[in-house]
């Protein structure tokens, strides 16, 4: 065969192959390592991206993304230290670090993910069983995942699996816990709302108490002074009607007496009075 045929055979042979879906060629991602299969064992790695070749029908190639990836798993119980049952809701971030590792262990990037929900739900359950619900749920959350991340990357490095980071995105309590815990914190307010109404009405009596002094001493100030100006002012009147009474004692004795006179028959249909015709109290009365 010459060598123009056998480049045309050639040509002929790689079309084949590609219509046949067995192409010889393969192309490696920038965001992807591979691993070449040879009849089920791993022969090579490959970690750069570009163009490569394989044999066809006996060579297969298995691909692993090597970008930083999510993990979001679905809610799990957890049971904390004073026996109190968590609904967990946790993500995580990782990466593949030795594509052969987890192929040699789990074949597929599928393979791995299921293996690392096992190692995070796993050390979730242990380290959250040491603490209990009020630590969980307060400050100390990030020291406790701080813990969880690092306990769960180690045993992951093993399967060739870099775990970053690991948090809690939602942590409840069951139905029936929450029912519980809502019955606690209801009676809990409402023993805060007759404490407080408790204080109110003390306060409110000791500003009424405080009120009623204050009102007191202002009564007493000011009928103090009342009946000093009253004691004046009748001091001042008498020493005027002295002096009046001085000047001339006959007008003087005469107006005193239509006074007792309008007080007395003020209401002559009722009034009766008794006195005898030569009373001096008629005195004025007599007189034409």
């Amino acid at each position: 065969m010459t060598k123009q045929g056998f480049l045309i055979a050639l040509i002929a042979v790689i079309v084949g192959l590609f219509v046949l879906g067995a192409s010889p060629f393969f192309i490696v991602d920038v965001t992807q390592t591979a691993i070449v299969v040879q009849l089920g064992k791993p022969v090579r790695t490959i970690m750069d991206p570009g163009l490569y070749g394989k044999m066809p029908f006996v060579q297969e190639v298995t691909y692993f993304d090597k970008r930083l990836l999510d993990y979001d798993s679905s809610a799990q119980d957890v049971i904390t230290q004073d026996k109190k049952t968590l609904l967990l809701d946790n993500f995580a971030k990782w990466r593949i670090v030795d594509p052969l590792k987890v192929y040699q262990n789990f074949q597929s990037q599928r393979g791995a993910l299921q293996r690392l929900h096992d190692i995070i739900y796993s050390e979730l359950r242990v380290e959250l069983g040491r603490h209990e619900l009020l630590e969980i749920v307060s400050n100390t959350r990030a020291a406790i995942m701080r813990i969880v991340s690092k306990r769960s990357n180690e045993k992951a490095i093993a399967y060739g699996i870099e775990i970053q980071d690991v948090r809690i995105k939602r942590a409840d309590l069951p139905e029936q816990n929450e029912k519980a815990v809502f019955a606690r914190m209801q009676a809990e307010r409402e023993r805060q709302a007759k404490q407080y109404r408790a204080e109110g009405a003390e306060e409110a009596q000791k500003i009424r108490s405080e009120a009623e002094k204050d009102r007191e001493i202002i009564l007493a100030y000011a009928y103090k002074e009342s009946e000093e100006l009253r004691g004046s002012g009748d001091a001042k009147a008498f020493r005027i009607y002295a002096d009046a009474y001085q000047q001339d004692q006959k007008f003087f004795e005469f107006t005193r007496s239509m006074e007792a006179y309008k007080t007395t028959f003020k209401d002559n249909n009722k009034t009766t009075l008794v006195l005898s015709p030569d009373s001096e109290f008629l005195r004025y009365l007599k007189q034409r």
